[in-house]
């Protein structure tokens, strides 16, 4: 039977950044990975170059049950900490919108930083490995394993949550949590597209491709970011953020034009173009394909000389305040990240051992800490990881 002084279950950015913390502590680390590939979720984030932080996170930026919870963690390793691990690797990155950060070149520069961190620091890694029971001793934990029976001090559950299946994801840590009398919340997939009920769907698949910039709101947060239309309903960075506010049978309201006086604008239009058709002017402000039919949808349609000022104030209103349902979301396929998950008032904020288990811990997106589109997830990984392996 082999000892460790440590045992994380999970090899993905939480987990690695853990171990690599811990080894240079000199404790004993090894890293099990059910799947064949460690990082996973890494390679896969930020259409293949990783948004691995974001320069202007925040406890604000994320939703939990207990609000406080990450505010131990980001604090004392802030984003600013992993972009000089970034560029102690010699990684070439780039700053995109609100702040999100990503790799010139790929998603693997980081998982072969981590990897190369864990070199370094000892760890040991192993791969298609399944834990099969797990049972506290007076020692700490011992383990039963498809590679064989393990022991060690500290166990690490740094399996993630439910969203992306084919990349690995599974309820591990909220089994571990149960088994070990913890609480788990309510979970379900965020940052996730929505999609529609068949009669919203008949006029906007035909727009599938077209993206907008829009400010949409639910729950009273809103988001100012693109919308991107599908042929299942509607997505893009504003829509995946808002998806964490929304419950089902929610509405959202959609503003077109954030940045404009849209009825001013019309009126103007009247008077500098009254022969024009209104469906034509509008698509000055955003795509044909989408004035069209979004215009046929609504039943705008006249000159602009013939429409008077209540009929001007009735198309800014709905395109300023288009209301929509949601049939759902594309679910945990699709999603970016789990929303819930293990209650973090059985966790301490400080080290993520839980209170009335000691040695054991959870870190990572497995806990109720759910960030914001941009980087804030991957933060939290690594936030989480060096908190607990500071003290494993």
């Amino acid at each position: 039977m082999q000892q460790f002084d440590v045992i994380i279950v999970g090899g993905g950015a939480s987990g690695l950044m853990c171990a690599a913390v811990a080894g240079y502590r000199g404790r004993s680390v090894l890293v099990i990975e059910h799947t064949r590939k460690l990082g996973r979720k890494i390679l896969m984030s930020g259409g293949g170059r990783c948004n691995f932080t974001n320069i202007h996170n925040t406890a604000a930026n994320f939703l939990s049950g207990n609000p406080h919870f990450s505010k131990s963690a980001l604090s004392r390793y802030p984003a600013a900490r992993f972009i000089d691990l970034v560029e102690r690797h010699g990684i070439d990155f780039h700053e995109k919108t609100l702040g999100q950060l990503f790799c010139n070149e790929s998603s693997k520069e980081i998982l072969q930083l981590l990897l190369t961190e864990c070199e370094w620091a000892g760890v040991q890694l192993v791969t298609e490995t399944r834990v099969e029971k797990i049972e506290s001793t007076d020692g700490g934990f011992h383990l039963n394993t498809s590679g064989g029976e393990l022991q060690c001090e500290s166990l690490v559950i740094a399996t993630g949550g439910l969203s992306i299946p084919n990349g690995g994801a599974t309820g591990f840590a909220y089994d571990v949590a149960r088994q070990f009398g913890l609480s788990v919340g309510e979970v379900r997939a965020a940052l996730v597209p929505f999609t529609l009920q068949p009669h919203d769907l008949e006029y906007i698949k035909p727009l599938s491709g077209i993206s907008h910039d829009v400010s949409v709101s639910c729950n009273g947060t809103s988001f100012r970011e693109a919308m991107l239309f599908t042929h299942r309903g509607l997505s893009g960075p504003a829509m995946l953020q808002i998806s964490s506010y929304w419950n089902p049978g929610d509405s959202i309201e959609i503003n077109l034009f954030p940045d404009l006086d849209l009825f001013e604008w019309l009126k103007q239009q009247r008077n500098d173009h009254p022969k024009s058709d209104l469906q034509t002017l509008l698509g000055r402000l955003m795509s044909k394909r989408m004035a069209q039919a979004l215009c046929e949808h609504w039943q705008f349609s006249g000159h602009m000389a013939d429409l008077g000022n209540k009929r001007l104030e009735e198309v800014a209103h709905q395109l300023q305040h288009w209301t929509i349902k949601p049939g759902g979301t594309e679910g945990y396929r699709t999603a970016e990240v789990t929303l819930g998950g293990i209650d973090t008032d059985e966790i301490s904020s400080k080290t993520l051992e839980a209170k009335n288990v000691p040695g054991l811990y959870f870190i990572g997106e497995c806990l109720d800490v759910t960030g914001h589109l941009g980087g804030h997830n991957f933060q939290w990984a690594w936030a989480s990881g060096v908190a607990a392996g500071q003290v494993v």
